[in-house]
This record gives structure tokens, sequence and C-alpha cells, in this order.
């Protein structure tokens, strides 16, 4: 079953969980907690405030050597969207593309992911904690902000007000 049909196919639609394939193409299921879905949703509302020349877009499915993984969040170029429209997944990474740390994943998986998406391109890859804070790679360099999206916080507040 390629990407697509398993995107199409009706017993995935309404499941709790994150869907990925691993490097055998075997379909991995995580968990996802409102926490984590409120999480994107803010980082998504920064990235359209600061990204310039681009847009944000959730739950980014991109063709890595280990299978279809999934990026909580992702922002790419126009030029990105342009080259890759609508293809799903996408055969290379946007620009910057963030995981958000779960209790269902781990630390080492995170950069595991990490090395998967430079691999296919991403010029950032960001990781937000389970507290909101934010860590910034450029490969294996940990950078204090983003080079890419100016002024993006070094950490997310989840503000119920």
């Amino acid at each position: 079953m390629n990407w697509q049909a398993i995107c199409d196919n009706p017993v995935f639609r309404d499941i709790p969980f994150k869907v990925e394939t691993n490097k055998w193409g075997k379909i991995e299921l995580s968990p996802a907690s409102n926490e984590h879905g409120i999480y994107q949703a803010l980082l998504i509302e920064w990235l359209v405030k600061l990204g310039d020349n681009g847009r944000p877009i959730s739950e980014c499915g991109i063709q890595t050597s280990q299978g279809v993984k999934v990026a909580d969040v992702a922002w790419g170029s126009y030029e990105f969207f342009k080259k890759n429209k609508r293809q799903n997944p996408y055969p290379e990474s946007p620009e910057v593309v963030i995981e958000i740390l779960s209790p269902s994943n781990t630390q080492s998986e995170m950069l595991e992911k990490k090395e998967l998406y430079f691999a296919k391109g991403a010029k950032e890859f960001w990781l937000c904690g389970s507290d909101g804070c934010m860590k910034f790679f450029k490969h294996d360099e940990e950078l204090g902000e983003s080079r890419l999206i100016n002024n993006f916080p070094n950490k997310i507040e989840i503000d119920f007000a």
C-alpha cells in the first residue's frame, strides 16, 4: 500500500493517531493529545505571523529513506510549494521541519527524524519540548534561534486567557 492509498483508506480517516510508515512500508501509529494539537496551532500561528515568502503546513508527509515521516508542522517557501505542489508525500523536505516532543516518542527518535529530514533537504529542524521550549538545529549544530524565521520565540506559551 503506498502513501496515497493509506491517506485515502477510510479505515484511517477518524483514528486519533498520527500515521507514518517505517522503512519496510509498515504502518506506525502514535497517539496525539490535545496539548500536542494546541502546540501545533500555536506554532502555525507564529509561522503565519513571521514567515515571509512561505507558508506553514501541519502533518507534512515527507518520503524519507526510512519510510514516510509526518512532521507535526513544517514551513515551506513559496518556491518549495510551487515546485512540489500537492504531491503526497513530498519527495523532498520543506525548509523548516518541526516536531513536538510528546510522551509517545523519545528524544532519540526525534533526533533520528532530524537526520532523515536533513537528508531530504531541510534547512532547519526545530524541536518543541513538552514544556514549549524550542530547540533549533542546522544539521548537527544547535542554533540559539532560527536563521530562517526571524524573531521566532524560544518558548511557546499556552495561554487560555
